[in-house]
């Protein structure tokens, strides 16, 4: 008989957690230890052999230790003779490298995939990936999940306004934003905008009529809030009415928590709890995380049960 194992590593236990509740299935908790010298020693202590595991790790800072807990924790599951073994990661790191942007660059995005091949993935579940691309670098099966409908549901039921416009932060977000745009029955804008260097972008223009509208921004995700806050200040000055920010991934590195905290413009930032929220952004009151753990969950069943999961597809 098929049985179902739930595996988490150290990186997200909230979200692991609800996982766990929404599918009523006892979580595992590895023992992980490290040596002295930071080398990482995992011992799963439930028996595994012949079980569908389920590995949840997000891969958040600190990201290289949580990339290697990850392919320990799989090399352990696979050593211990599970029948397969999916990786759940919510957000997938190196993502932004996916391809030589110059010459003698690394595809880190693809090195990434085969360690964690290697190491025995059966399936990788993820949310929302910053380039879709990612999934042809794997030869096993790949599923790519989206927060649209958590963020949708969250729009209709917190955001009134007749007067709304979708904004896309760059060109190559339009399409997520016309997903949004086609179900609200709403128009969209996009932000022309120059990158000037790593984690640094400057707003150009508006392509767009946003005057006297609420904008809402959608994103994958927000790093060092440059982007974010240029768009708004942007948004600002062609006329915009509120400003609010929907990311499915809330990095917050550096900076961001003080640009977040000091720009006027911003109304909310929402994000989800792909990554976990920092002490410093959860005492910001305009930032507030959604959970994505029923979603989750449900890809986790369907995947178990051999049954679809294209309609948790954008």
């Amino acid at each position: 008989m098929r049985r179902i194992v739930l595996v988490s590593g150290t990186s997200n236990k909230t979200l692991s957690n609800k996982i766990s509740e929404y599918l009523d299935v006892p979580l595992v908790d590895p023992q992980i230890r490290r040596f002295a010298n930071g080398e990482i020693f995992c011992e799963i202590e439930k028996n595994v052999r012949g079980a569908d595991v389920f590995l949840i790790q997000t891969l958040c800072n600190p990201v290289n230790d949580n990339v290697m807990e990850l392919l320990v924790i799989m090399d352990a599951l696979k050593r211990s003779s599970a029948a397969s073994i999916t990786a759940v990661v919510p957000h997938f790191a190196y993502s932004r490298q996916d391809r030589k942007a110059s010459p003698r660059t690394p595809i880190s995005a693809k090195l990434l995939s085969d360690l964690i091949t290697v190491a025995g993935a059966s399936r990788v579940v993820t949310m929302d990936l910053h380039a879709g691309q990612i999934q042809g670098f794997f030869n096993i099966p790949f599923d790519n999940i989206y927060a649209s409908p958590v963020f949708l549901t969250y729009i209709r039921s917190n955001i009134n306004s007749d007067n709304m416009v979708l904004v896309s932060p760059d060109a190559g977000g339009v399409d997520r934003v016309s997903w949004y745009a086609k179900r609200l029955e709403k128009d969209i804008a996009m932000i022309d905008k120059r990158r000037t260097g790593m984690n640094k972008a400057v707003a150009m223009n508006i392509v767009g009529d946003v005057k006297g509208k609420d904008a809402i921004i959608v994103d994958d995700m927000i790093d060092t809030a440059g982007t974010l806050v240029e768009a708004a200040r942007s948004l600002k000055k062609h006329g915009a009415n509120r400003i609010y920010s929907f990311a499915t991934h809330g990095m917050f590195s550096g900076p961001a928590a003080q640009r977040i905290a000091e720009c006027e413009e911003l109304e909310e930032v929402v994000v989800t709890d792909t990554l976990p929220l920092s002490d410093e952004m959860k005492a910001i009151s305009k930032v507030k995380s959604l959970s994505t753990a029923e979603i989750l969950s449900k890809a986790i069943h369907r995947t178990f049960n051999h049954d679809s999961v294209s309609s948790l597809f954008l």
